[in-house]
C-alpha cells in the first residue's frame, strides 16, 4: 500500500516534469525541440502477487501522460483492482478513462491485445504468457512492455558478513513465500563458506515463522492458491529427482491450523548443478537452491547462466570483487551486500535477458513507454529554403 501512494505521489509531480529538450539544428536560423504526446488508448494486464502496486504503477504515469487506460487484473485478485479503480474515480479521474475489465486471458486478455484502439499494452507476469503477448501485439505494430520472470542470483564470497549474508538470503528467498519476481531462488556460494552457509541457511529457514500474514509476527504466508501451492511441491520432487540434497522443508507446513491453507516449508537444496531445473526454471515458491563454486570467476559464471535478468546481489567486501560483479553479472538491477528483493517509486525497475522487453517501469522512465516523443523544426528565416539537406 505503501509503495502504492509513493508511486501516485512521484507520477503526480511527473505531470510538471514531461519536458523535451532543444536541439541546435544545423539550417540557419532554425531550432529544433521535442515533445511528448499520449498515445490514446493503453491496456495494462497484471499479476496477483503485487495486486495493488503493480497496477498503480503502471495506470497512474498512464494516466498522466495522457492517456486513456484499459486495466484487467489478474483473474483471482478483482476485489483490489476494482477498489483501485474506485479510488481513482473518487480522486477525479473522468467517466471513460480508466475502464476496468475483469475476465480470463484466453477472452478478455485476447480481446484488449488485439483491439485496433489499443496502441500499447504493459504487461507483468510469466514468460509464456508474455512472449505470446507480445507476438500478437507486435503483428499490428502496437508498442509492448513486458515484465517477465526471474531466477535471481545471490553471490556470497569467501569475505562475505555471513549473519548478513544469511538474514538477507533468508528473508529474498522466503518472505512473499517467494512470490515475487525478484525473489532469490539461486545462493552460488564459494566453497569455503559453503557448508557454514548451507548448515545457517538451513537453520534459519526452519525457523521462520509460518502463518497469517495479518499477524505481524508472521514471516511467510501460504502460496497465493491450490495451483501454486502444488506447482511448487512439483518443483520440489523434481528436485530430489535430478539429485539435489534436500536440506530442510519439502513438504507442506502443518500444525497451528496451517494445514487449512497451501502453506509449504521453507525448503532449501544444496548440491545443485546448473543444469538441474530447479536452479533454471521459475518456481514463485519458498525454494532456494545452493550451488557451490570454487573461486569469484566461476560465480561470475554460474549467476549469469540463466535465461533471465532482473535482480542480482553480492556479499563480500572486496571493493575489486564488488564492482567486477557490477560491470559482468547479466541483470536490470543488483545489489550490494543487501537481498535481491525491493524497488523503490523514483528509480527505474525492469530486467534484461528473457526477464524484459520494452522500457523500464517506474522512475525517470516511467512515462516513457506511455509516451510518444515528436521532433518539432522552426524555420524563422522567413523565406524559402534553398536546397535541401535530407
Amino acid at each position: 500500500m505503501q509503495r502504492s501512494i509513493n508511486v501516485a505521489e512521484f507520477c503526480a509531480g511527473e505531470s510538471r516534469r514531461l519536458t523535451g529538450e532543444t536541439i541546435p539544428s544545423e539550417l540557419p536560423l532554425n531550432f529544433a525541440y521535442t515533445i511528448k504526446q499520449p498515445l490514446g488508448v493503453v491496456a495494462v494486464v497484471t499479476p496477483w502477487n503485487f495486486p495493488v502496486a503493480i497496477p498503480v504503477w503502471k495506470i497512474a504515469p498512464a494516466l498522466v501522460a495522457g492517456n486513456a487506460v484499459v486495466f484487467k487484473p489478474a483473474t483471482i485478485t478483482p476485489g483490489t483492482a476494482t477498489r483501485i479503480t474506485e479510488i481513482f474515480a473518487e480522486a477525479g479521474i473522468p467517466p471513460g478513462v480508466l475502464n476496468l475489465i475483469i475476465g480470463s486471458g484466453s477472452e478478455a486478455g485476447d480481446e484488449i491485445i488485439n483491439h485496433p484502439a489499443v496502441k500499447a499494452i504493459s504487461f507483468t507476469g510469466s514468460n509464456g504468457v508474455g512472449i505470446r503477448l507480445y507476438e500478437q501485439a507486435s503483428r499490428r505494430g502496437a508498442k509492448v512492455q513486458c515484465e517477465m520472470g526471474g531466477k535471481n542470483p545471490v553471490v556470497i564470497l569467501e569475505d562475505a558478513d555471513m549473519d548478513l549474508a544469511v538474514e538477507s538470503t533468508a528473508q529474498g528467498a522466503f518472505g512473499s513465500s517467494g512470490q515475487r519476481c525478484t525473489a532469490t531462488s539461486r545462493a552460488v556460494v564459494v566453497n569455503e563458506v559453503a557448508d557454514e552457509f548451507v548448515k545457517r541457511i538451513a537453520a534459519r529457514a526452519e525457523s521462520m515463522r509460518i502463518g497469517d500474514g495479518s499477524d505481524p509476527q508472521t514471516e511467510m504466508g501460504p502460496s497465493v492458491d491450490e495451483s501454486q501451492y502444488n506447482t511448487v511441491l512439483e518443483y520440489i520432487e523434481i528436485g530430489k529427482e535430478d539429485g539435489a540434497t534436500m536440506v530442510c522443508g519439502g513438504s507442506r507446513a502443518t500444525g497451528d491450523g496451517l494445514d487449512k491453507g497451501y502453506f509449504v516449508r521453507p525448503t532449501v537444496f544444496d548440491h545443485v548443478t546448473p543444469d538441474m531445473r530447479i536452479a533454471r526454471e521459475e518456481i514463485f515458491g519458498p525454494v532456494l537452491s545452493v550451488l557451490r563454486v570454487k573461486d569469484f570467476d566461476e560465480a561470475m559464471q554460474v549467476a549469469n547462466d540463466c535465461e533471465y535478468g532482473l535482480s542480482s546481489s553480492i556479499f563480500s567486501n572486496d571493493a575489486g570483487r564488488i564492482f567486477r560483479f557490477v560491470d559482468d553479472i547479466e541483470t536490470g538491477m543488483t545489489h550490494i551486500n543487501s537481498p535481491t528483493t525491493g524497488g523503490e517509486a523514483h528509480i527505474p525497475f525492469g530486467g534484461t535477458k528473457g526477464t524484459g522487453i520494452g522500457d523500464r517501469e517506474q522512475g525517470s522512465t516511467a512515462l516513457d513507454f506511455y509516451t510518444e516523443l515528436k521532433v518539432v523544426y522552426v524555420d524563422y528565416t522567413g523565406r524559402k529554403r534553398e536546397g535541401n539537406l535530407y
